[in-house]
């Protein structure tokens, strides 16, 4: 699972997959801006076959809570 999450991060910021780790946040990738949050978002549901709640859209904002939210689902 960490393995596909890095992967669509690499996608949707345009990163080598080995610049994305367990501490990637907007804090640590420019290219992570609101609209880059949102296909983000929209690439996981993709990927996972899954729907975010829009209550966790502000709680997944670095990569421990996507990680933590899609191993919930």
């Amino acid at each position: 699972m960490e393995q596909r999450i890095k992967e669509v991060m690499s996608k949707v910021f345009g990163l080598n997959i080995a610049a994305i780790n367990e501490d990637s946040s907007p804090d640590t990738i420019d290219a992570w801006d609101s609209i880059n949050h949102m296909t983000l978002i929209l690439s996981l549901e993709q990927e996972f076959g899954i729907e975010f709640n829009d209550d966790v859209l502000d709680n997944t904002l670095d990569f421990r809570s996507i990680l933590n939210y899609l191993s919930k689902h």
